[in-house]
């Protein structure tokens, strides 16, 4: 009777990492009328109430019509709340359910544990992204100044809040301190970005204000992917958010090495 070798796992848990971004992405997929047709509802609902309180075309941001201003903003918000939401509310339901420990006894590193996460929440996020820009485009125009610089802040702005999803998710012990983080974090930063206006109709003490809010660079530069308009430049912003991005995943890391809240 043979006895079969012992799977030898090597630098990277290739088939672990897979496995859960895999398990992340088809939990969102399997209830896709909530996870990816409600927000694309929501965009379109934002999009009709701006249009009809706000003049639709006939109004013009530096010369671009209001609502072609507005959609990148929209689809960038969506992308954002779907990415922040897939990998804190995995997390937190884990925790409740308290199967949790499934994920922390298999053979995963901390880095291969957030990177699955994150793979997860960025597949939501573009793929909400996606179908807003669709159902979108069905309403109004929208041309691609530059498709590398939307698929490029696209994938950074998701793995951006896919990754502070992750430090909710572990901060939070039940959905009333995830809701705390969505109401007083996710959302006013995102509503104060510039999603629904151009920071150069701001004093300069609030322009500046604003700069200084990572959720305005993930804003500005998609939405000059679809515009060529920008209100900062477009090399900074993706310093900014990557460089976010990396304080954001060495603070996940630290929680997931510590076991905060997680094995204790």
């Amino acid at each position: 009777m043979s006895v079969k070798n012992p799977r030898i796992i090597g630098a990277v848990n290739g088939i672990g990492l897979w496995t859960l971004a895999r398990k992340e992405t088809e939990r969102f997929l399997v209830v896709s009328a909530q996870t990816i047709l409600a927000p694309v509802l929501t965009t379109l609902l934002y999009y009709i109430v701006f249009d009809l309180a706000f003049g639709g075309a006939r109004r013009q941001v530096e010369g671009i019509p209001f609502m072609n201003f507005l959609a990148p903003g929209l689809v960038m918000m969506s992308i954002a709340q779907n990415a922040f939401a897939n990998t804190s509310s995995s997390i937190v339901i884990s925790k409740v359910q308290g199967n949790i420990v499934d994920v922390l006894m298999a053979p995963l590193t901390i880095f291969e544990w957030a990177a699955g996460y994150m793979l997860g929440g960025i597949a939501r996020g573009l793929a909400v992204g996606a179908c807003c820009i669709a159902a979108l485009a069905l309403f109004t125009p929208l041309p691609v100044h530059s498709p590398g610089i939307v698929i490029l802040y696209a994938v950074l702005g998701s793995a951006m809040l896919a990754l502070l999803g992750i430090i909710g998710g572990v901060w939070a012990q039940k959905f009333d301190h995830l809701a705390a983080v969505t109401n007083f974090v996710i959302m006013p930063a995102t509503f104060l970005s510039g999603t629904f206006y151009t920071t150069s109709q701001l004093p300069p003490f609030w322009a500046f204000v604003c700069h200084l809010n990572p959720f305005f660079y993930m804003i500005d530069g998609f939405r000059y992917g679809f515009t060529g308009l920008a209100d900062g430049p477009v090399a900074t912003g993706v310093a900014v958010l990557a460089g976010t991005n990396a304080a954001l995943a060495a603070l996940s890391l630290f929680m997931l090495h510590s076991g905060y809240k997680l094995k204790s």
